[in-house]
C-alpha cells in the first residue's frame, strides 16, 4: 500500500483516536520532505558540484537549488558567496512518491539495517535521517573509486511534539529501532 493511501485510510483514524483529536485540521500530517547536500571538500571543484547536484536530481526528480556561503570561513577555506550545498524541497505527489521509494525500496538497502533511530526528532515532531552514500538510492549507478556523497533527509510534519511525529512516521511505514531492555 502506497504512503498515501496508508496515511488516508489507517493512520488518520488512529491519531485521532490515540491522541483524542476532536478537530479534524488538527490531525498530524505530512508537509514536506527536504533533501540536502553539502559539498564539502569538493565545493571548489564544478564538476564534483554538478555530478553531485546531478545525483540530487534524479533521485528526487526535481531540480535542486544551492546553497551559498552566508560568510567567509577561512580555516575551512570557504568565501563569502561561495556555493557550498544543495537542496531540494517535496511537496504533494512528489513527497509521496519519494517517500513510496524511502520505505519499500531505499532503507531495506542499507547495509545492517535494523530501524532508523528514535533520537531524530527536533522536539516537533520533524524527523531527519542521513545516508552516507546516495548509491542506496536505485536511480544511482554505483562505480567504483568515485567517491560518493551523502544526503540528508529531513521529512516535516505539523505534529505537535516527537510522540505525534513518531506515531505518524510509524503508521505511514518508517521502521524504527526495535529498543532492547
Amino acid at each position: 500500500m502506497k504512503v498515501q493511501e496508508k496515511y488516508e485510510q489507517k493512520v488518520k483514524d488512529s491519531l485521532k483516536k490515540e491522541f483524542e483529536i476532536k478537530n479534524s485540521m488538527a490531525i498530524p500530517k505530512l508537509e514536506k520532505v527536504v533533501l540536502n547536500v553539502g559539498f564539502g571538500k569538493v565545493s571548489s571543484d564544478e564538476k564534483s558540484r554538478d555530478a553531485i547536484i546531478h545525483d540530487l536530481n534524479l533521485i528526487s526528480g526535481q531540480k535542486p537549488a544551492t546553497r551559498k556561503a552566508k560568510k567567509a570561513i577561512a580555516s575551512f577555506k570557504i568565501r563569502q558567496g561561495q556555493i557550498i550545498g544543495a537542496q531540494v524541497t517535496l511537496r504533494g505527489k512528489k513527497m509521496f512518491a519519494f517517500l513510496d521509494k524511502l520505505t519499500a525500496v531505499v532503507l531495506p538497502r542499507v547495509r545492517d539495517f535494523r530501524g532508523v533511530s528514535e533520537t531524530s526528532f527536533d522536539g516537533r515532531g520533524n524527523y531527519s535521517l542521513g545516508f552516507r552514500e546516495v548509491t542506496v538510492f536505485p536511480e544511482i549507478e554505483y562505480t567504483k573509486g568515485d567517491r560518493g556523497s551523502g544526503v540528508e533527509v529531513t521529512i516535516t510534519t505539523t505534529a505537535k511534539d516527537n510522540e505525534q511525529g513518531k506515531v505518524l512516521l510509524e503508521g505511514i511505514g518508517i521502521p524504527f529501532r526495535k529498543v532492547n531492555n
